[in-house]
């Protein structure tokens, strides 16, 4: 009765101590139960330790701001994925959709030439920062179900995958850059750290009214050391 306990105590599941208990376990197989048993646990208590720092960022802007956060930031993975991309330079931010909407239009036209499909929303790579405002530096991407060739102009590869804080911006366009702010402030108060190009993904895109467009944005981000 009392291993049962003690085996209980550590988070066994009674099939697991039935099997103790009745088939000859040696002590090899019964230190890699208990192996696998501290891991578990430790993944656990890892998560529950980044859910209690996002209780305390979150606790502290209602104290500060005395109401909710605007926008609502959540950290995931996104998987590696296939993409037809145009890589452009940008000379002035007021010029934005007048040299990324050619890019993308390139991207569509090489991937259809191919006999490539959409898999997933276009999206934007941005290796200058938000706050640029000339000679920015960004691709335009259209994720793909196959394998094509590149060309002089349109490069095909793979985007790894990675850890993103994400946030979901909906409504007026002229608020778009308080995404940007809000997750740059999330990714220092959780103690990330950006880990490469951050990410625009056009989930519903109109053109005549751009407060009726989603847009996703991604920042790629890593724990910081210490």
């Amino acid at each position: 009765m009392n291993r049962i306990l003690a085996l209980k105590d550590l988070g066994f599941s009674l099939e697991q101590i039935l099997e103790v208990l009745q088939d000859d376990v040696s002590p090899e197989q019964l230190r890699g139960m208990f192996k696998l048993r501290q891991v578990e646990a430790a993944g656990r208590l890892a998560e529950e330790q980044r859910r209690l720092e996002r209780l305390e960022v979150r606790l502290r802007w209602i104290e500060q701001e005395n109401s909710m956060p605007t926008f609502e930031i959540v950290l995931k993975t996104v998987p590696s994925m296939l993409v037809a991309a145009r890589r452009i330079s940008i000379p002035t931010n007021d010029q934005v959709p007048a040299y990324l909407n050619p890019a993308f239009q390139e991207v569509f036209e090489h991937a259809d030439r191919h006999g490539a499909k959409k898999h997933a929303p276009h999206l934007a790579l941005w290796y200058t920062s938000a706050s640029t405002l000339a000679d920015e530096d960004a691709e335009a991407m259209l994720p793909i179900d196959r394998s094509i060739p590149s060309s002089n102009r349109v490069n095909v590869y793979t985007l790894p995958q990675a850890e993103v804080a994400a946030v979901v911006h909906h409504g007026e366009f002229q608020e778009f850059t308080q995404g940007h702010t809000a997750l740059l402030q999330w990714i220092e108060q959780h103690r990330y750290e950006i880990t490469g190009p951050f990410r625009e993904i056009y989930l519903e895109h109109n053109p005549n009214d751009l407060a009726d467009s989603t847009t996703e944005i991604q920042y790629p981000v890593q724990k910081r050391q210490g």
